[in-house]
């Protein structure tokens, strides 16, 4: 059986465009001849981040689309991130602007094994980070966020056993603050796992007065040497709140433009990884261009669709981590 990726792949064709268009100024027109709203996760090229009408998180994004009247969203992520934009706006039309523009994290979590995984633990409640498919949302029973997964853990009774998926380094995370023994699924994001202790060791004795900030995605050696551990949004605001002017960025280095355009007086550095490259950026974050968003809204397509009853499934375990954050008060 093929994938919701796999389904909306189909009949995809690339189209090329006119080079001497102003994009910016064609993005425009389009958007209201459509009713259409853009948003763009942090981790987006800096064009598309400066033409969204909203950036953000993936979750808070798709929230935040879901409360517009507009006809059309058009998600500048990967194709996760959009499925949960329709399952908030499921009378709405949702668009990306590269269909194969996936999540090495949600692929890592195959939902008919995840499912398998489930059933040898029948007594266990399932936690499942946003940063999946639609279809392993709904085999969960509540959904976190990166910045939220602690709390969600904490409010529930300390008898209560618990399997938490897809990623393994937040999992072991949220065990650690927690003091939780969480079942983990064996799944990560490429991005964060890739950063290099020792090229990190040396950066800061280049800016020994730089903090390191890291997003819980990243493992454990990594997490142990952050000043202050967040997610994007959370990386964001610790940026601009503390007094300190240099901060080593240990997170996909999309989110650097907008802590820059927010501290215009401060320096960001991007942590590098363990290759040649002098910053980590996600290949499939930066599959959407700036053309290709032209392309998606002047076409309506790539479409993405999630069925009715994965939908009806899906959104149950969304509304119960709203429900518990609105308890808590976050």
């Amino acid at each position: 059986m093929d994938t919701l990726e796999e389904i909306n792949l189909k009949g995809f064709v690339e189209e090329k465009i006119d080079p001497t268009l102003d994009l910016f100024e064609e993005i425009e027109k389009l958007k209201k001849e459509k009713n259409a709203v853009i948003l763009a996760h942090y981790y987006q090229e800096p064009d598309i981040q400066d033409i969204a009408d909203y950036i953000g998180d993936s979750l808070g994004l798709s929230q935040q689309a879901a409360k517009t009247d507009a006809d059309i969203i058009v998600f500048a992520g990967v194709h996760f991130m959009a499925e949960t934009a329709k399952i908030l706006s499921p009378n709405k039309k949702v668009l990306l602007p590269d269909v194969k523009a996936g999540c090495s994290l949600a692929d890592s979590c195959p939902p008919h094994l995840f499912r398998k995984f489930k059933e040898s633990y029948p007594d266990h409640l399932v936690i499942t980070y946003v940063n999946c498919t639609a279809e392993l949302k709904a085999l969960s029973d509540i959904v976190c966020t990166s910045s939220n997964a602690v709390a969600i853990v904490e409010s529930l009774p300390k008898d209560q056993k618990i399997i938490f998926g897809p990623d393994k380094n937040l999992g072991a995370y949220v065990a650690k603050k927690t003091g939780r023994d969480l079942v983990l699924w064996n799944g990560a994001c490429m991005v964060h796992e890739i950063f290099s202790r020792e090229k990190i060791t040396k950066l800061k004795e280049r800016y020994p007065n730089a903090k390191l900030i890291a997003h819980p995605e990243c493992e454990d050696v990594i997490l142990k040497m952050a000043d202050y551990i967040g997610s994007t949004t959370g990386l964001l605001k610790y940026a601009t709140k503390s007094p300190e002017k240099e901060f080593i960025v240990a997170t996909e280095s999309g989110i650097i433009h907008q802590m820059q355009k927010d501290n215009p007086g401060k320096v960001f550095i991007p942590a590098p990884p363990n290759n040649n490259c002098a910053c980590n950026d996600c290949p499939h974050m930066k599959r959407n261009t700036l053309e290709k968003l032209y392309l998606c809204i002047k076409n309506e397509s790539p479409e993405i669709t999630v069925p009715q009853h994965i939908i009806e499934r899906a959104v149950k375990p969304i509304e119960r981590m709203l429900e518990i954050s609105a308890r808590l008060g976050l």
